[in-house]
């Protein structure tokens, strides 16, 4: 019957579950696989607490002969209870460390191994999962959320561990006293469990409420950090203040209802558990006046030890609902399915000849397809340009040579073979692609040239792309050259400084084709001068997409599509398409108008 009260406690989190929440507790179970890597370290940690809870239990025997010796007139033994007493206190120390620090080195290891495979994780999702959730809510969750989940895994599992056991020892001793009055603690059992249900399921609506507004928070920062300059300059301080304001605002208000609740949860638990207590020695005076001084002491110095640990796994219960709510987000991303790579077919390098067919493409989260009827053929060595209004369907054509969206209706064959049937990685290996936003990285000008699969290019290799984009210009210029910090995301270049790094970069993987989506539209006239005719070089083997506003850029293409509402609307080369008088025409001629000169 004791073993039956603590797992009436040590269990509720499950018990609570199985009548209205079912996958929780396989939550819970998911989230104990993490520790299995590391049951060695766990089983010496729960012989640590064994030691640990055995020495409370003891301590109350201890007195009851200490009580029953020194009521002897020969007092025999009495010289050994001290050696005795310090031997349990030492004992116990030793279960404690021995327990907490084998736990920790659990903790530390789940850890690090939820962290890397939701890093993993995150490394592997199509970009349409990136698109539909905000950066803040993503980091949040490999950051705090994975925190709060390992309080569930391993903090509160030593609670259970070690309050568990010594609450079992205690009951055991308790029982083994006088079993009749131990009865009164099965019967406030169920108030308990009662209890514990009810705070259970509050703390974890409250605990998912919390960590939501944390990524709401860690999204807001991450906003003014990386749009500081159009803050300033559009006097943004006060707005961005207000929205971190409410965000915090209404964390606090869940704080609070989360304090508030396990402020009150303690007092009812020790109330019911005090007033077992107290019923317990009165029935105690009654029913124990045959039992010694040294067992009537015993007996209730083991009684008021009991509340701490009931108490203590009562708490632990609050970090398992805190880690259970944490853990639903991390597991939503765990589930979630990676980048479609059912293709087989790989190419050692790609000819470069690229053709669309009946190519329609719609966003999931769109009313209305972003391309309609694409037709079109590029020939290996070619250089075709997409121009036309913005968010008429140039970049999501780019996006979908690259395979970053799924396409469903139509084919795209590269080389004669639909590009689905292409090994993911292989189609990629063939793609060198460079946007209007450039992303560079807190690293060397060297290592951003050099990225990824470039690791291993020679630094004369990097130097030749860096000087083919025009680079070196700027590079030389800095103390340290190449070997140059430049900030997150290259914030100490200028635009045109990144986008050249950018192209350094393409120009270094030397792929078959070679996508510029808007890739001189931060260059200078000078710089643009010098990239064009780099370009013109690069270019000559190569399959080439431009994505481009600026129409002065691409007036040497091979083939200029004018795309419209994600139709193709004309199609020629300029001076066909000069001659023609139509769509492109007007656009050459309005831009020809208000920007005669462009310059940076």
């Amino acid at each position: 019957m004791a073993h039956a009260v603590i797992a009436l406690l040590a269990n509720e989190t499950f018990k609570n579950m199985k009548k209205k929440s079912t996958p929780s507790a396989q939550i819970y179970r998911r989230l104990l696989t993490y520790v299995k890597p590391y049951r060695g370290l766990f089983a010496i940690s729960v012989f640590g607490f064994l030691m640990y809870s055995g020495t409370q239990t003891l301590f109350a025997a201890l007195i009851k002969h200490i009580i029953d010796t020194l009521q002897t007139e020969s007092r025999e033994g009495m010289n050994y209870l001290p050696l005795l007493f310090s031997g349990l206190i030492v004992v116990h120390g030793i279960g404690a460390y021995i327990g907490n620090y084998f736990l920790a080195k659990v903790s530390n290891n789940v850890v690090h191994a939820l962290r890397c495979e939701i890093f993993d994780q995150y490394t592997r999702l199509p970009t349409a999962y990136f698109d539909a959730n905000n950066s803040g809510y993503m980091i949040s969750r490999i950051t705090n959320n994975v925190g709060q989940v390992t309080q569930a895994t391993t903090d509160a599992v030593r609670t259970f561990v070690r309050e568990g056991f010594t609450a079992i020892g205690l009951l055991i001793y308790l029982f083994y006293s006088n079993w009749m009055l131990s009865l009164v603690f099965i019967a406030i059992a169920p108030i308990i469990v009662v209890l514990v249900s009810y705070v259970s399921k509050r703390l974890r609506t409250i605990s998912k409420r919390i960590q939501e507004s944390i990524g709401d928070m860690t999204h807001i920062t991450s906003e003014l950090v990386g749009g500081h300059r159009v803050v300033r300059s559009y006097g943004g301080e006060e707005y961005e203040r207000r929205r971190f304001l409410e965000s915090s605002l209404y964390n606090r208000s869940q704080s609070l209802k989360l304090s508030t609740t396990m402020a009150l949860h303690n007092p009812i638990m020790q109330f019911i558990i005090a007033i077992a207590l107290s019923f317990l020695m009165y029935m105690a005076l009654f029913f124990m006046k045959q039992a010694s001084v040294g067992e009537f002491v015993g007996y209730l110095t083991a009684a008021f030890l009991l509340p701490g640990p009931i108490r203590s796994l009562s708490d632990a219960n609050g970090g398992i609902q805190k880690g259970i709510a944490a853990a639903e987000s991390l597991f939503e991303i765990l589930d979630e399915p990676g980048e479609v790579d059912e293709g087989t077919y790989q190419a050692e390098r790609c000819k470069g000849a690229l053709e669309f067919k009946s190519l329609t493409f719609q966003y999931a989260s769109s009313n209305e397809p972003a391309l309609i009827d694409i037709n079109f053929k590029v020939e290996p060595g070619q250089t075709v340009a997409l121009v036309g209004a913005s968010g008429g369907g140039k970049s999501t054509l780019a996006n979908l040579v690259s395979r970053f969206y799924p396409h469903e209706t139509g084919e795209i064959l590269l080389d004669g073979v639909e590009i689905n049937t292409y090994q993911l990685a292989n189609l990629r290996k063939q793609l060198a692609l460079v946007n209007q936003q450039v992303t560079l990285f807190n690293d060397t000008i060297a290592n951003n040239i050099a990225y990824g699969a470039l690791a291993t290019a020679t630094r004369n290799e990097i130097t030749s792309a860096a000087t083919d984009a025009y680079a070196m210009e700027f590079i030389s210029k800095f103390e340290q050259g190449l070997d140059t910090e430049i900030g997150e995301n290259g914030v100490k270049l200028s635009g045109g400084q990144r986008q050249r790094l950018a192209l350094a970069r393409a120009l270094l993987k030397d792929a078959p084709i070679l996508i510029l989506d808007e890739a001189t539209s931060a260059l200078d006239t000078e710089s643009e001068r010098y990239i064009q005719a780099a370009l013109q070089k690069v270019m000559h083997n190569r399959t080439t997409l431009v994505i481009a506003h600026r129409l002065s850029t691409i007036e040497n293409a091979d083939v200029i599509l004018v795309i419209d509402h994600g139709r193709i609307v004309e199609q020629g080369t300029h001076r066909e398409l000069i001659e023609k008088n139509g769509a492109y025409s007007r656009l050459h001629q309005i831009q020809f108008k208000e920007h005669p000169e462009k310059n940076d």
